[in-house]
């Protein structure tokens, strides 16, 4: 059985406005989807890149870039999210943050469906979701912790689901509109003025890292390698 609807509206607490686009975010998403591993390219950027490990993915293949827009959810209380998708714009990743909780699955196959019709790139659980099938053969990308059947109660209770404010995932703080490189590897979190730090260090990485390959199709010995590039 599918996941119901709320059965009331939940109370969000939230800024008037949710942050439009950041700058960059189009630049980056041009530059790092056609690479290969574009949230690894974008974590080695440096320290300011936030990491996030440890999730699965209903598909391997699945990569976004876009803006987050970030939910926080009660510790006590853990509720359908439903009501408040209807905040995200177009092209913005949901970043759930669930506090590590999986009892409760907090995502589903109508999640899934209405965040595709309002043109959400994806979403990143921090806790269980359900409906795995479903939301693979829709084609939405998803990462989270596991997998749940039992589902979330429906959101009949104020002031637990928090939007748009700063989010704390696997250690990483998450902001809205922060810019969210999502793929197998995990998922990347760039502050907005960061991209363009970001988009240098991809240009440098890829070209170094095409030169390696050259030398190391050419015969080169790691030693050599080591020697001219410090370290690969």
């Amino acid at each position: 059985m599918k996941e119901k609807g709320p059965a009331m509206p939940t109370q969000p607490t939230r800024p008037t406005e949710p942050p439009s686009a950041p700058p960059g975010v189009d630049a980056l998403r041009e530059l790092l989807l056609p690479e290969y591993s574009p949230s690894c390219l974008a974590a080695d950027a440096g320290d300011r890149i936030g990491a996030i490990g440890g999730l699965l993915t209903v598909n391997p293949a699945h990569r976004v870039v876009g803006p987050a827009l970030t939910i926080d959810l009660s510790e006590q209380d853990l509720v359908d999210i439903l009501p408040v998708l209807g905040q995200a714009r177009p092209g913005d990743v949901i970043m759930l943050a669930c506090h590590g909780i999986t009892g409760l699955a907090m995502w589903g196959g109508l999640m899934t469906t209405l965040s595709q019709v309002a043109g959400i790139a994806g979403a990143v659980v921090d806790g269980a979701v359900r409906d795995v099938d479903e939301i693979r053969d829709l084609g939405f990308p998803v990462w989270y912790r596991t997998a749940q059947p039992r589902r979330c109660p429906p959101a009949d209770l104020d002031g637990v689901v928090q939007v748009n404010v700063p989010v704390t995932i696997d250690g990483v703080t998450v902001r809205a509109g922060d810019i969210v490189v999502a793929d197998e590897n995990g998922v990347a979190v760039v502050p907005p003025d960061a991209a363009e730090e970001v988009a240098v260090s991809t240009r440098e990485l890829l070209a170094k890292e095409r030169i390696v390959r050259d030398l190391m199709n050419a015969g080169a010995t790691l030693p050599e390698l080591l020697a001219r590039f410090g370290h690969l």
